[in-house]
């Protein structure tokens, strides 16, 4: 770990640093992952953003397993990484916090300078009218609308998510806008939907002023986070990594740790 942190620092030493943050991050508050060696032996299939919008089955069986998954995830807590993150900012260490997690730990945290690329699961937002909603003013909506359902023992997953029979879902009522009664959609870019113009704008433009990009607990398989390391190789940014497993487009970087994010980052931070 030693040697790693040494190297680490020298390549960053000075450096306007960007950090490219994603689930591998989180994974050690005890938020699950998609695609760690663990998250593989849980097969499941991520919500799809269009289906979601269109079947009504299917937006049940989203917001009766949130209900269940809500509260772990709303009370976790920022651990080592995400505090060395904060503070490494403060420091300016680093100058900007590019994330594709949407479980708001980096403000939790203490960073400032955060682009959330695939929104938060914090808000909720009404498909008709675009109205925003706290998550968790819904989540009295649909606790009272469901009583005893949050008794249930479910098992955490990803995003926010819980795994819960076919039977519990069948039963559950789904809360509508308070406004106009329409469709409630959390505020988050779910697989197959595109993130907004102006947030890879602004993600771009945070690489694009980098001396180095800072990988840290994603695997980049999804071309949302990706593009800004193929960004970074076009401008001939420096590339560094610290992540347990593959990473698209690893071989691009100047150094690969495949340590925890935690100790690493903290290790890291104490050695600036």
């Amino acid at each position: 770990m030693t040697t790693d942190v040494n190297r680490l620092t020298a390549l960053t030493r000075g450096q306007r640093v960007v950090a490219l943050t994603g689930a591998g991050l989180s994974t050690e508050s005890g938020i699950p992952d998609y695609r760690s060696p663990e998250a593989l032996t849980r097969l499941r299939r991520p919500i799809q953003g269009p289906e979601f919008v269109r079947s009504e089955s299917l937006r049940r069986r989203y917001w009766a397993r949130s209900t269940l998954g809500w509260e772990r995830l709303r009370s976790a807590q920022p651990n080592a990484g995400h505090l060395a993150i904060a503070a490494l900012e403060e420091r300016g260490e680093i100058a900007h916090v590019v994330t594709q997690n949407v479980d708001r730990l980096h403000a939790k945290a203490g960073s400032h300078k955060v682009t959330e690329l695939h929104g938060a699961l914090a808000e909720v937002v009404c498909l008709a009218c675009g109205a925003l909603e706290e998550r968790d003013a819904l989540q009295i909506r649909l606790v009272a609308a469901n009583p005893g359902f949050v008794d249930v023992n479910a098992r955490t997953a990803p995003d926010g998510d819980a795994d819960i029979d076919e039977e519990g879902i069948s039963r559950f009522e789904v809360a509508a806008c308070e406004i106009c009664g329409g469709v409630l959609k959390p505020r988050v870019v779910f697989f197959g939907d595109n993130v907004p113009k102006p947030v890879v704008a602004e993600a771009y433009a945070a690489v694009d002023a980098a001396e180095v990009l800072l990988v840290i607990g994603s695997s980049l398989a999804v071309f949302s986070g990706y593009r800004f390391l193929r960004r970074a190789v076009e401008r001939g940014i420096p590339i560094l990594i610290v992540n347990r497993g593959p990473v698209r487009g690893e071989e691009h970087a100047a150094l690969k740790l495949e340590t925890s994010t935690g100790a690493t980052l903290a290790a890291w931070a104490a050695a600036q």
